[in-house]
């Protein structure tokens, strides 16, 4: 272990004299192939071994285990050969590093029992050595943290195999093509000491794949040729553009809720997203999630979690937690095993400002409530696994009523997890805390104040996630929306349909695409009547057109108008109609007497 920050400038001194040859793997393999040196050329290895400030020892030694790695070939003369890089050899090994560090994370969550203290000793040291440039001293604490786990795991053949793919000189021999991405990769560790403290052994193992498939592919990109590289960021930036067109437009707006949203990915694409939905019964639907990982598997993932929430949504529904299972089943069936996704999913009534919701392992949004110039805060923590980890996740729905002034907050964890130059977190309790004083603001001032205090703590630190941020608030205006002629068309086709049947409200109210209650409250204000008394109505228009017919029995009327006895019919009948069915049918008779003496006498 490196030693602690008054020492760590010394630490540097010894290795650039040699008397750290294991520090030196890192610029000797940086040297050999950082570019300069193509195919098939010899290089000298005294010359390196001067430059780098290494005995020939030294130099040997590390070029040996680069021969058994295949990249280079030594020659009698005290030099030696570039291989041409093997690609497909490097992903290989490195695709076993992935399934090796997944199994071992799933274990060792279990044995160290949240004792995560030499995990967190390691990035620390990352961390300095990064923070002095010292990449040789980071990738020796990046093999300590990940052989920990294997050591931790206490499965032997994971660490034989380990050893026998020489992962830890591939490493070092990598490392140096990975300099521009060394803070992503250090930082990347973060959520796998988290995972492992908290014994979450399943996403500890689904974080270390990733990990070590990001790192695969910056490998993979430093050894790519600049033409393939342009080729490839138009095609990203062509991936820009359709991954816009995911989000709603900037011109949505919600009925008595202002909104304002923001979106950066850490990569040109990502793998972030949150959504709009106008859904049937004048709800509205809420999401905002965040796949694990970045780059274009991520934004992958999240146009598959996209898609399976609309197709699921916009369809009508009552239950959000079967809402929810449907959607996880889509994703798991759809995705990789080491990609998940955290989601919060929210329908909202506008007249009733209830928000129903699912939070499916997302970051809990916010609610603030102004009060005397501070906010109170309300988190929604409806509880549930993420998306796509397990294929009969269960997930439970939680209701909240929102008040006029209220403004809700929803986010991804490259808001609260940004760091400074000094590694430290900027985290939930600072984000919070800022919130807190938000007192009467606008949307739009909330968010310039959240994404000022992010970039101020940031201190120009590069973006090392996707940050996504909503914020809405609620407005007055709202309490007298009615349903629209089109769902009050529907209620009355499923009545007419369904006259003789026991009809419920629950019935009526899906036909609406609204929940019971709120059902109920819009009706009246529509059609100036309660369910209820609209479905006697027309039992009662339809027995008087019944009643018409002489030949009909009034106990046939009552069943074919959906009354189950005779009695209730006559009671609701009179008190609807001020007279009984039997009276109705005699004056409509001479009603109809009188009507066809009159047309003779006319006709006369």
């Amino acid at each position: 272990m490196l030693p602690k920050d008054g020492d760590k400038k010394a630490v540097t001194r010894l290795a650039d004299k040699g008397h750290l040859p294991e520090l030196g793997h890192t610029r000797l393999a940086g040297e050999l192939f950082s570019g300069r040196h193509g195919p098939g050329q010899n290089v000298q290895l005294d010359e390196i071994a001067v430059e780098l400030g290494m005995d020939k020892e030294s130099v040997l030694k590390a070029c040996a285990e680069l021969q058994t790695l295949g990249m280079i070939t030594l020659v009698n003369d005290f030099s030696a050969s570039v291989n041409p890089h093997d690609p497909k050899g490097v992903q290989e090994a490195y695709a076993v590093r992935a399934a090796l560090e997944e199994i071992a994370g799933q274990a060792a969550a279990a044995r160290l029992g949240g004792n995560v203290t030499t995990l967190v000793e390691e990035l620390g040291e990352m961390r300095a050595a990064l923070r002095d440039r010292n990449l040789d001293g980071c990738i020796e604490h990046d093999i300590n943290f990940h052989r920990s786990i294997l050591k931790a795991s206490q499965n032997e053949v994971l660490l034989r195999i380990w050893d026998s793919l020489a992962l830890d000189l591939r490493m070092r021999a990598m490392i140096g093509n990975l300099s521009e991405h060394m803070c992503e990769v250090v930082e990347s560790h973060q959520p796998i000491v988290d995972a492992l403290q908290n014994g979450r052994g399943r996403q500890a193992g689904l974080l270390l794949r990733n990990h070590v498939e990001t790192f695969s592919e910056y490998i993979k990109k430093s050894k790519s040729d600049s033409g393939f590289y342009k080729a490839l960021q138009t095609d990203l930036e062509g991936a820009k553009d359709v991954q816009r067109s995911f989000f709603p437009p900037p011109t949505l707006s919600i009925p008595c809720l202002s909104c304002e949203a923001f979106y950066k990915p850490a990569h040109e694409i990502g793998g972030d997203y949150y959504d709009f939905l106008s859904l049937q019964g004048e709800r509205w639907g809420v999401a905002i999630g965040d796949v694990s990982g970045k780059g274009i598997g991520a934004a992958l993932i999240m146009a598959s979690l996209q898609g399976s929430l609309r197709a699921q949504a916009l369809h009508p529904h009552s239950d959000l937690s079967t809402l929810m299972a449907d959607v996880n089943q889509l994703v798991y069936n759809s995705s990789p095993i080491h990609y998940f996704a955290s989601l919060f999913y929210a329908e909202y009534q506008p007249a009733t400002r209830v928000l129903r919701y699912v939070n499916a392992g997302h970051n809990p949004p916010m609610v603030l409530r102004p009060r005397h110039g501070r906010c109170e805060i309300f988190r929604l923590n409806a509880g549930g696994m993420p998306m796509g980890i397990f294929s009969d996740a269960q997930f439970t729905t939680a209701t909240f009523q929102l008040q006029i002034g209220d403004v809700l907050i929803g986010y991804t964890d490259g808001i609260t997890e940004v760091r400074n130059p000094e590694g430290e977190l900027w985290g939930e309790e600072a984000f919070e805390k800022l919130l807190s004083s938000c007192g009467l603001w606008q949307p739009k001032e909330i968010m310039e104040r959240i994404l000022d205090g992010v970039a101020g703590f940031a201190g120009g630190q590069r973006q090392g996630d996707d940050m996504t941020l909503v914020v809405m608030k609620v407005e007055e205006g709202c309490d007298g929306v009615r349903l629209t002629p089109a769902s009050v068309r529907k209620v009355t086709e499923l009545v007419d349909a369904k006259i003789e049947d026991s009809l419920t409200l629950e019935e009526m109210a899906e036909s609406a695409g609204l929940s019971a209650g709120y059902f109920s409250q819009v009706f009246r204000k529509s059609t100036g009547e309660t369910p209820h008394q609209f479905l006697l109505r027309h039992r009662v228009e339809r027995a008087k057109e019944m009643l018409r017919d002489t030949e009909a029995r009034v106990l046939d009327v009552a069943v074919a108008s959906g009354f189950k006895t005779q009695q209730h019919f006559a009671r609701v009948f009179r008190k609807m109609c001020g007279v009984s069915p039997t009276e109705y049918r005699q004056e409509f008779l001479r009603n109809e007497s009188t009507s066809a003496l009159e047309s003779a006498l006319t006709i006369r």
